[in-house]
């Protein structure tokens, strides 16, 4: 098998091993900038906010920005640690993702193209998250 040398002189076996690692984590943390973002945005100006009549996960607005800042915190802070290399923080990140992804899927109504361009952002994270090989990560 073909070695793959890193400038820092450590040998691994596969670059896309490190590629999607750098990936993922990188997406994380503009996914949770992006998440605390529309969070704030709904907490702090729920006016904005355009809000379906019939939708059965119903919601103020505020509490889906207080969820979407959690959760944005909580990316930005497990997307950092992937980013560190920390193992834990990739199977972390694979439930803090997905946990976002359905935080989206639920606030579709509230601001559809958003929600789809976070949906789309954490179906690509947890790809990276969950292919690349625990050993030849960052």
């Amino acid at each position: 098998m073909a070695q793959y040398t890193a400038d820092s002189g450590s040998k691994r076996t596969n670059p896309w091993a490190y590629g999607l690692s750098l990936f993922a984590g990188i997406m994380m943390v503009i996914s949770g900038i992006m998440d605390l973002l529309y969070g704030i945005t709904a907490a702090a100006h729920n006016d904005i906010i355009v809000t379906t009549p019939n939708y059965a996960f119903k919601l103020n607005t505020s509490s889906w920005g207080w969820v979407h800042i959690i959760l944005g915190a909580l990316l930005i802070l497990v997307g950092a640690c992937v980013l560190m290399g920390q193992t834990w923080a990739r199977y972390a990140g694979i439930v803090v993702v997905g946990l976002a992804a359905i935080g989206n899927f639920m606030s579709l109504p509230y601001q559809p193209w958003w929600s789809l361009a976070l949906l789309a952002i954490d179906v690509f994270v947890i790809w990276g998250l969950a292919t690349a090989d625990p050993d030849q990560v960052i």
